[in-house]
C-alpha cells in the first residue's frame, strides 16, 4: 500500500502545505455543494490553503477515501492532520473549534467577529 503512486503524492501535498482541501472543483469554483461549504468555512476565517481537484484524476479521487479511511469528499488535512468533511468542518466553523484548530497549530485566520 506504501507503493502507492496515489498516496504518495496525497502525502506529498499534506506534508508541503499548512492546509489542504481535497475537493470536487476548485475553490474559486467549487463544483459540488459540499465541496463550496466548506471552502466558504475556509475562506470566512481568512486561512490559505490548497484545493486539490479530485475530479482531474479518478485514481486520486478513490485514492483520497482509501488514504484517509474516509467514504466522502471534500476532505480537510490540517498540518498534516485528517480533520474530517464538510459535515464537520462546518459544525466546527460554527462553534469556532476550527479557528481553535488553527490557533492551536499555529495558522492565523481573520476572524469575522
Amino acid at each position: 500500500m506504501d507503493d502507492n503512486p496515489v498516496f504518495a503524492r496525497i502525502q506529498e501535498d499534506v506534508d508541503g502545505n499548512d492546509i489542504v482541501l481535497f475537493m470536487k472543483g476548485t475553490p474559486v469554483f467549487p463544483q459540488c455543494g459540499f465541496s463550496a461549504a466548506t471552502v466558504q468555512a475556509l475562506t470566512l476565517l481568512g486561512v490559505k490553503f490548497k484545493g486539490v481537484d479530485v475530479l482531474q484524476d479518478p485514481g486520486l479521487r478513490e485514492g483520497i477515501k482509501q488514504y484517509s479511511s474516509w467514504p466522502t469528499v471534500p476532505q480537510l488535512y490540517v498540518k498534516g492532520e485528517f480533520i474530517g468533511g464538510c459535515d464537520i468542518v462546518r459544525e466546527m466553523y460554527e462553534t469556532g473549534e476550527l479557528a481553535e484548530l488553527m490557533a492551536t497549530k499555529g495558522i492565523a485566520t481573520e476572524s469575522a467577529a
